[in-house]
């Protein structure tokens, strides 16, 4: 009997020990939206939990489905970070409560244009990355057809390029969104609004996804799509017959970031991503997923494929106006009932 309960006491013991050991094993979880390219941020996403220890789930949407999400989950937050997609879905979210105010260390070892996206959200969100908007275009497809490569906006609207233009639908894609901005600014609203319904009668498809455009272009499935450049090389290093261009008369630009969702279940653990994140050894992540934005760490390698924005007519974009709320209600009801309501 004693020898019985001796053996009872010791399994007890190592019982315990066991449980004690997987607890302090146990770095908890961390749920990432990610609004990236799913390369990179399943890359970052397994690297960042090989590090730590901690068990991360992931999910893709395009960013405006994601802000669409992130409203919906308010009283009951399934998310812990936002990850990538254009800056502006991320500043509205900053505006309406839905993300947490949180100044990482790393903060001063970026650019100013990262730490200003962090600014003006009052420290809700922050720049990890930058890529301008332009023309992703097929070559075989366009010399099939005769077709020269666009090089303005002005081209793409013209009547030989009917069927062969796509461009993401800005209700669902920070790309589109980001598009549609920088035509208000670059034309004026009511000229640009003119210039979204010539447009309208090329576009083929609205993609959900940003990066719809400029897949469909690589693929042949379309001639030209409407896209940020940096998404052309990794497809042309695929083997695409595929190439970018800036449009003449100026192009907005996005600054992708990232936002710890207000409600954070894994609070501790989405600090510490956000922090990693911002790093250079994370940053340069991106390169190996033959993504190519500029990265907003100052001391992060810039990949040589990655457009230069010295080489391209940049408007001075306006996030916080067109990062606002209501002004990007305002855009998408416009265009909803004065552009997409037209039959094609």
């Amino acid at each position: 009997m004693r020898t019985s309960h001796a053996l009872t006491l010791v399994a007890a013991a190592l019982a315990a020990a066991a449980s004690q050991s997987a607890l302090a094993q146990d770095k908890g979880h961390l749920n990432i939206y990610c609004s990236m390219q799913i390369e990179w941020c399943t890359l970052a996403a397994n690297e960042f939990a090989k590090q730590t220890g901690v068990k991360v789930n992931t999910s893709f949407k395009g960013s405006g489905e994601t802000f669409a999400q992130v409203k919906a989950e308010a009283s009951n937050p399934k998310g812990d970070v936002w990850f990538g997609g254009t800056g502006d879905p991320h500043l509205q979210a900053a505006e309406e409560g839905l993300s947490e105010m949180y100044q990482s260390p790393n903060m001063k070892d970026l650019h100013n244009w990262a730490q200003y996206q962090a600014q003006i959200s009052g420290y809700k969100t922050v720049g990890i990355y930058a890529g301008a908007l332009g023309f992703s275009y097929n070559t075989e497809v366009l010399g099939k057809k005769k077709l020269p490569p666009p090089a303005c906006w002005a081209d793409i609207i013209k009547p030989e390029y009917k069927g062969d233009v796509q461009m993401a639908n800005p209700a669902a894609s920070g790309t589109a969104y980001t598009a549609l901005a920088t035509l208000v600014q670059v034309f004026g609203e009511d000229k640009a609004f003119d210039y979204l319904k010539a447009l309208h009668r090329n576009i083929s498809n609205y993609p959900k996804s940003g990066t719809g455009p400029v897949k469909a272009a690589a693929r042949g499935e379309t001639a030209i799509g409407v896209s940020f450049m940096h998404d052309v090389p990794g497809e042309k290093k695929n083997g695409f017959p595929v190439e970018m261009a800036a449009p003449c008369e100026g192009t907005g630009y996005e600054v992708g970031s990232m936002s710890i969702l207000k409600g954070a279940r894994n609070l501790e653990n989405a600090k510490k991503f956000y922090d990693w994140a911002l790093t250079p050894d994370a940053q340069k992540l991106a390169a190996q997923a033959k993504q190519y934005q500029l990265p907003s760490n100052k001391n992060a390698p810039q990949p040589p494929e990655a457009p230069r924005f010295s080489s391209i007519k940049l408007i001075q974009y306006d996030f916080k106006k067109y990062g606002s709320s209501a002004e990007r209600k305002r855009l998408l009801e416009k265009w909803e009932k004065e552009v997409n309501s037209i039959p094609r």
